[in-house]
């Protein structure tokens, strides 16, 4: 329960499904930016799926 008190796992769940919106063609026009913003996306989705709150604070995880 306590990965669904983590914003890292929202984050990247919103990112997630903004990534598969665009997969199935919803326009989202943002110019010269596109690859940019897929790319920022893409990097918000991996660091979501390596967090692991259990171990610490989420990113800030004890050695």
């Amino acid at each position: 329960m306590e990965r669904f008190k983590n914003y890292g796992l929202w984050l990247a769940i919103g990112s997630f499904i903004a990534l598969l919106l665009q997969t199935f063609g919803v326009d989202i026009d943002l110019g010269k930016y596109e690859q940019l913003w897929n790319a920022f996306l893409s990097i918000l989705v991996m660091a979501g799926i390596i967090n692991n709150p259990s171990l610490g604070n989420g990113f800030r995880d004890k050695c």
